[in-house]
């Protein structure tokens, strides 16, 4: 029922900019935090970037300076800003939501199918 569809990922030169969005539907009451993660081949899955319902946004050190994290609530849509980016940025990025679907219900953590990001040297 609540669907997180990603876009905007791909293949890019290191140095180069890419931007990710993630855009929520489904049967949504509110939507708090949204955020970016990031798992590369052997690794666990990081936080890259969160913000809140507010737009109070927080980064992973390895991306600060270079990652901008902005959200349209109208739209229930969270961008992801790469800039300078590194051939260690290479990953596949999900976004998630912390959201209410339902009155009177808890919030739950939704995910979305990630998005594949190349960085080539």
């Amino acid at each position: 029922q609540v669907q997180l569809v990603e876009s905007g990922g791909g293949l890019v030169q290191a140095g180069g900019s890419l931007r990710l969005s993630c855009a929520v539907s489904g049967s949504i009451v509110s939507i708090n935090a949204m955020g970016w993660y990031r798992q590369a081949p052997g690794k666990q899955r990081e936080l890259v970037a969160s913000i809140t319902s507010g737009g109070s946004a927080d980064y992973a050190d390895s991306v600060k300076g270079r990652f901008t994290i902005s959200r349209d609530n109208a739209k229930n849509t969270v961008y992801l800003q790469m800039n300078s980016l590194k051939p260690e940025d290479t990953a596949v990025y999900y976004c998630n939501a912390y959201l209410i679907n339902k009155w009177f219900s808890p919030a739950n953590t939704y995910w979305g199918q990630g998005t594949q990001i190349t960085v080539s040297s």
